[in-house]
């Protein structure tokens, strides 16, 4: 295949490698600091990093606040203390060599407020942002602000022309690098729009083709692209190499960091990487942000799908073939559904999913007690960890700090759920495989790949620096 060249990143050449930021405590100043070592751009994670007391124990992000607002300004101070501690963890480890960067979603709670709060605790110890997940604007105007520079995470060519009209052209001299995540292939959140098939995958090449052809347009041809989103083998890229269509390319790898000796994941999301087989990762819609995300087909989502479908739409009236009335909640409330979701809603009771929760759309799911309690529970302790959440209605924008729309129980809190798999460091190996089992497991659709590559065989866990080694034989 062809060489693999370094590529110039804010002045510094480094491999053409950049680690993927990666949610909640799993991209974190350890992995980010030995990605760097290698040589590569280490990404730490700045949504809601842990933070250490005196005796290097993680700090439980546990909130008091008698209200959400209250909890977010919380979730502020953890984020913030956190993103601090993680930097200079990855400098560290890093001695100066390769780039660390911060990854953020746009659409987290307080972004701005938070990225800035961890630039100035953590003055030159952060060399790039990248952020995603939404259209960030301001990104370029923040990332000025400190003198660093900002790669934005894009899926098409027309969402970099828009965000860079809108603001970029102003603060083009910083502009690092395009992120170009393809969303089918990319794990966690991805930017499909409307008008793109979640079951029908695009070519990345003529994606790609496209954006650069955007920004060649802006005179960007100096700036790389970086390919994230189903990269594993280079080798599969050869004609992405020294291609005038592409031009500058580096790759992002999200997925297969997670399985290294440095990655913080527990030993059982580890184990279940490597058993794998093609189609366990899919795209599902049950996220609270409202983004398609690519997770684990686990317990976690087979109960959120199964939720979904003891669902039925309702009237207050009868009216047509809404005709059949059936009682909701315990005062007995009298709505009217078809005659066949009324035969399944008796189905349903008698096998124990008792209790109608309302959603935003005229319809009703069936949940047990158990579940039912859990939902509003979770509901309730909402602390405002995006900027606006389907599952409790949270808004740090709207009036009264809500959406308006009524809570959506076929969610789910992502911020328990990400605390909770990512913190198992204590718990026995049994507990471990139940726990994963039952909570979000991001991946991108190519971790199938882990069971049948050689480099793994035999339960091979690499350290970081054997994986940069292994990438760039481009085998």
């Amino acid at each position: 295949m062809k060489s693999i060249n370094a590529v110039r990143f804010g002045g510094q050449e480094v491999l053409p490698l950049v680690e993927g930021g990666k949610g909640v405590s799993v991209s974190n100043g350890v992995s980010a600091g030995h990605w760097a070592a290698a040589g590569g751009v280490g990404t730490l994670s700045a949504v809601n990093a842990d933070s250490y007391d005196e005796q290097g124990n993680p700090v439980p992000q546990i909130y008091h606040g008698r209200t959400r607002r209250e909890r977010q300004a919380e979730l502020v101070r953890y984020a913030i203390e956190g993103g601090i501690a993680q930097a200079r963890i990855a400098h560290d480890i890093s001695g100066g060599r390769g780039r660390i960067h911060a990854n953020f979603m746009w659409e987290m709670g307080a972004a701005e407020e938070v990225i800035t709060g961890i630039l100035e605790g953590a003055p030159g110890l952060i060399q790039g942002l990248t952020c995603g997940a939404g259209m960030p604007y301001r990104l370029a105007e923040i990332a000025a602000q400190f003198g660093i520079h900002y790669y934005p995470i894009v899926s098409s060519g027309r969402a970099f022309s828009a965000l860079w009209k809108r603001s970029y052209v102003r603060f083009s001299e910083l502009l690092g690098g395009v992120v170009y995540e393809d969303p089918w292939r990319a794990g966690g959140h991805n930017g499909l729009s409307n008008t793109e098939n979640p079951l029908k995958p695009e070519d990345p090449y003529h994606r790609v083709a496209a954006l650069r052809k955007v920004m060649n347009g802006f005179g960007l041809q100096h700036v790389p692209i970086i390919m994230a989103g189903g990269v594993w083998h280079l080798e599969e890229w050869n004609d992405w190499l020294d291609n005038p269509e592409i031009g500058l390319i580096a790759f992002q790898f999200g997925t297969r960091p997670l399985l290294t000796q440095e990655s913080p994941v527990p030993d059982a999301w580890k184990q279940l990487l490597l058993t794998l087989k093609e189609g366990d990762v899919y795209l599902n819609r049950f996220s609270p942000t409202g983004f398609y995300s690519s997770a684990v087909n686990n317990g976690f989502l087979q109960e959120l799908r199964a939720r979904s479908e003891r669902q039925v739409a309702f009237r207050a009236e009868a009216e047509g073939d809404f005709n059949t009335p059936i009682c909701l909640g315990g005062r007995g409330r009298e709505v009217f559904v078809t005659s066949g979701d009324a035969e399944k809603v008796s189905r349903w009771k008698d096998a124990g999913y008792t209790q109608s929760m309302r959603t935003p759309d005229d319809t009703v799911v069936f949940e047990t007690l158990e579940n039912a309690r859990q939902i509003l529970a979770d509901q309730a302790a909402c602390m405002g960890c995006l900027s606006q959440c389907r599952f409790s209605n949270w808004s740090q924008k709207g009036p009264a700090f809500s959406t308006g729309q009524r809570a959506d129980p076929r969610s789910f809190c992502i911020q328990k759920t990400l605390q909770t798999i990512s913190h198992l460091q204590d718990v026995s190996p049994e507990e471990q495989k139940q726990i994963v089992d039952h909570n979000l497991v991001f991946g991108g659709t190519n971790a199938w790949r882990f069971a049948t590559d050689p480099f793994y065989a035999n339960g091979h866990i690499p350290t970081v620096k054997e994986l940069i080694e292994r990438i760039m034989t481009g085998r």
